[in-house]
């Protein structure tokens, strides 16, 4: 298995939009990387959990996510909006720190694992701060890769 997130899997300026267009600028970089196979059938997927519940946390995170077919490997791609997407967080606030987590639709509970690792990091305004801060995408591959597997 490669690494979760690589610095071809970040956009540290994604394109203003609404979150469909946010999430498919992400997806398109998982593509290119070879761990999504099917771009519609990914995003078919994802905006099919999104529609369960939204995936917007407080605090300006949003966390799409979802198990499909169309997924080589667990995945997670990152991206920083400066405009903000609305992904339906309690508190209003639209996202500005996106993670887009890919698992493979028999990948067992490995999303639920990055899940839970990210959101046990999303707490820490250290964490979230050095995110917002950084200016390097291969330095926050290696700072997101280095929390989660923590």
């Amino acid at each position: 298995m490669s690494d979760l997130i690589t610095a071809d899997l970040v956009d540290l300026d994604l394109p203003a939009g609404d979150k469909r267009e946010v999430v498919r600028s992400l997806a398109e970089r998982l593509v290119k990387a070879g761990r999504v196979t099917d771009l519609e059938q990914f995003l078919a997927d994802v905006e099919a959990r999104e529609a369960q519940m939204p995936t917007g946390l407080d605090g300006g995170i949003g966390i799409p996510h979802c198990r499909s077919s169309a997924v080589t490997e667990p995945t997670l791609g990152f991206g920083r909006s400066t405009a903000g997407v609305d992904f339906g967080a309690e508190d209003g606030k639209p996202a500005d720190l996106v993670f887009l987590i890919a698992a493979p639709e028999g990948g067992g509970s490995d999303h639920m694992t990055v899940l839970a690792a990210l959101a046990r990091r999303l707490v820490r305004k250290s964490f979230t701060g050095e995110l917002r801060s950084v200016t390097d995408p291969a330095a926050a591959a290696g700072f997101i890769a280095k929390e989660v597997s923590a």
